[in-house]
């Protein structure tokens, strides 16, 4: 099985940002538990804090991917472009979030996305990914 985790704008800061929200852990550390977890899923990962980039990246893994774990980030909230292109992949998309948005601000109350993902997973922190994952091998 085949797996790319997908983040989105500033998740590159996990660890050091809003730790209050998003916890201590870097993304390099928890990557590689997860890879440690599941060594019979290869594991890729992918961030970048353009749109554009993360629709590329999509584009590029959406038709021979088993799974695509994506955290867009703010762009959960904004984007149509991301919508759309998720809409076009053959792919199976998973949402997700480490905190629970929904106990957030209201504009965080709204995905874009989750019309075209398989299914959405958050507040459970880091471990959001895992069960994203998991949701994959049922």
């Amino acid at each position: 099985m085949k797996v790319i985790i997908i983040n989105g704008p500033n998740l590159n800061l996990l660890g050091v940002r809003e730790p209050g929200i998003y916890g201590k852990e870097s993304m390099e550390a928890y990557l590689q538990q997860l890879r440690k977890d599941y060594p019979n899923v290869e594991i890729e990962y992918y961030q970048s804090n353009i749109e554009g980039e993360l629709i590329n990246k999509l584009q590029e893994v959406g038709f021979s991917y088993d799974g695509i774990v994506l955290n867009a980030g703010a762009y959960t909230h904004t984007s149509i472009a991301l919508l759309d292109c998720i809409r076009s992949l053959q792919t199976p998309v998973i949402e997700v979030h480490i905190s629970n948005v929904n106990d957030r601000e209201e504009f965080r109350r709204h995905s874009m996305i989750a019309p075209a993902c398989k299914g959405t997973i958050q507040g459970f922190g880091m471990n959001s990914y895992r069960l994203a994952i998991e949701a994959f091998l049922l």
